[in-house]
């Protein structure tokens, strides 16, 4: 009996050993690099994240930024996705890899896009497109992650039929453009701050009472304590700086990410 509790252990520690090693050397084949691209109108720079270690088809996850556009917060998170077995890709917005430094420029920025969910549709087309040419993807497993302003981006191109398995809503915007039945092809998780400022409770059980009038398959889970900008660890300092109500939160940042892993395991099987 002493023998076989010690087997079993023995074989749990090397089956973790086995997971750990495969995790790192998964991070350490991670190749990364800015993607020029193009949605037939304007000049777009991405990026793009995968282990190139592997020749195998992967799922495929496009990331939207925040109103600040592809910053290092996007692109670390890319290296994340693909350090996990996807290949991740950044949707530029605003064209030629454009970066807002402060929020009166974000807002300039970005409310085009709001006032018109067809261009950022159309940005949203390119990403998938491009992201659909690399050999490395499974082009019928393809699904997208935004943040804030990146959020209520995707969310709006699933609901105008974008052909994508799921949206993951990290405290994005929960309204923009009204579902219709038959549209929304994707499944929805949105992730958001019970504190947060921007979004208010009205807009959560719009959301949820839109999300109900269709049958969306959808998951809501708010973290108590957690305003808006909660996963990205610079946003306390951006808040400060700005006086802007937005700070980070270690823990609604993991449980989002453990959130969003999980909901991409559902969604690709």
């Amino acid at each position: 009996m002493k023998r076989s509790i010690i087997m079993s252990i023995t074989l749990v520690v090397v089956s973790l050993g086995l997971t750990i090693s495969t995790r790192a050397q998964s991070a350490a084949g991670v190749k990364s690099e800015s993607v020029t691209y193009t949605d037939g109108v304007s000049t777009l720079i991405g990026f793009v994240a995968y282990d190139s270690t592997s020749t195998k088809k992967r799922p495929a996850i496009l990331i939207a930024p925040e109103w600040w556009g592809v910053t290092d917060y996007t692109r670390n998170r890319a290296k994340q996705l693909a350090a996990q077995g996807y290949i991740a890709f950044v949707i530029d917005y605003y064209g030629n890899g454009t970066v807002a430094t402060n929020p009166t420029d974000a807002v300039a920025l970005a409310t085009p896009y709001y006032k018109d969910p067809q261009l950022s549709k159309r940005r949203f087309d390119a990403a998938l497109a491009q992201v659909k040419t690399y050999s490395v993807t499974d082009p019928s497993k393809v699904a997208a992650v935004g943040y804030c302003f990146g959020g209520s981006m995707i969310f709006n191109a699933a609901k105008l039929g974008a052909d994508i398995k799921g949206v993951a809503d990290i405290h994005g915007g929960l309204l923009g453009v009204p579902p219709v039945k038959g549209m929304l092809k994707a499944k929805v998780l949105a992730c958001h701050g019970a504190d947060d400022q921007f979004i208010k409770d009205a807009e959560v059980l719009e959301f949820k009472k839109q999300m109900d009038s269709i049958g969306a398959d959808y998951k809501y889970i708010d973290y108590r304590g957690a305003t808006h900008a909660f996963s990205n660890p610079e946003a306390t300092a951006l808040g400060l700086k700005f006086n802007m109500p937005i700070a980070y939160n270690e823990a609604a940042d993991k449980g989002s990410w453990q959130a969003m892993t999980e909901f991409f395991d559902r969604i690709f099987k």
